[in-house]
């Protein structure tokens, strides 16, 4: 049985950005290994896996979504030269939203990850491959797994950021392991500091 890392990429790469206070961030370049073996240094883990949307090319923004597509390249490459597994899963949708001044401004949106991360822990639980499974997701909407693990007995630890912590996420695993703003900070890219 295993102990395994999921991360829903998306949310923990905006979450690095809200506690370092930085948007723009090469993520391509930065030290996740450090980061995770920092704040989980009394744990070991069999596997880390990191899940992001899929990104196509959309009519509307091609050269936008070319570089959004160029940049999760980039990434996935430096999160598996460090050891992750990365997942593209379900994907990302670009659509039209309205602003306040009655603008229209085009945003994409990631469908499916949190839906994938569910599927897949329930189905290692089920076959009894899972003994620990630590989550890197804000995302409420994996408590009913979360839940499903604990009538299965499995230890559940919830990985989030002491800026904002998911407290339904919080009450539904055994343990909370929050990061701190400072230790995110500590793996930037040192062109960042």
């Amino acid at each position: 049985m295993k102990t395994i890392l999921f991360i829903d990429g998306r949310n923990f790469l905006d979450k690095i950005r809200s506690a370092v206070g930085k948007k723009d961030i090469d993520f391509s370049i930065y030290n996740f290994r450090g980061l995770i073996n920092k704040v989980l240094a009394d744990i070991k883990t069999d596997e880390r896996i990191f899940y992001f949307g899929k990104l196509i090319e959309h009519p509307e923004t091609i050269q936008k979504s070319r570089e959004l597509i160029e940049k999760l390249r980039l990434l996935k490459a430096n999160l598996e030269k460090q050891g992750f597994k990365v997942i593209l899963t379900g994907r990302v949708r670009g659509h039209i939203e309205k602003c306040i001044k009655g603008h229209e401004t085009f945003t994409f949106k990631e469908k499916g990850v949190d839906v994938r991360i569910a599927v897949d822990i329930v189905s290692l639980a089920c076959d009894n491959k899972l003994k620990t499974v630590i989550i890197g997701s804000s995302d409420s909407d994996l408590q009913p797994a979360i839940i499903e693990l604990k009538n299965r007995k499995i230890d559940r630890i919830y990985l989030g950021f002491e800026t904002s912590p998911n407290k339904g996420l919080t009450y539904t695993t055994n343990r909370t392991i929050l990061i701190r703003n400072s230790e995110a900070a500590d793996f930037l890219p040192k062109i960042l500091i």
